[in-house]
């Protein structure tokens, strides 16, 4: 099972380090329709992984080529610390059924969200222009 869990991981690094997305949006699903994990254990299983590693090789990447904004991350990360203490207490208090459902609508809105900025034309076309 330990090797499953590998492969996850090393899958969402990439997509983290690929797309900068969190890894939460592509693990919390993978743990929790793949391995059939209840939701609030794949949120928490998350944010433990989350904690010393949260894309500090991406980040070193990144870093490298001058494009971190440290004061926008310094004051970002402040913020999440208290939110994500917040955060987690309101969590915490709902059902797992809940809980799924509105991670479920968070993920629904950001597609949304991603799609409604998708230039529409082709590579090719913008090319040309």
């Amino acid at each position: 099972m330990a090797w499953v869990y590998a492969v996850i991981g090393l899958g969402v690094g990439i997509l983290v380090g690929f797309m900068g997305v969190g890894g939460g949006v592509i693990l919390i699903p993978a743990l929790v329709y793949g391995m059939h994990m209840p939701q609030h254990m794949a949120q928490g299983t998350s944010l433990f992984l989350q904690l010393p590693p949260l894309g500090l090789g991406a980040l070193m990447m990144y870093w490298r080529r001058g494009k971190v904004d440290w004061l926008a991350g310094i004051v970002c990360a402040l913020g999440i610390l208290l939110g994500g203490y917040f955060g987690s207490k309101v969590a915490i208090g709902l059902s797992s059924k809940a809980l799924n459902e509105w991670f479920g609508v968070f993920l629904i809105v950001a597609a949304i969200l991603l799609w409604s900025k998708s230039d529409p034309k082709p590579a090719a076309a913008k090319a040309a222009e």
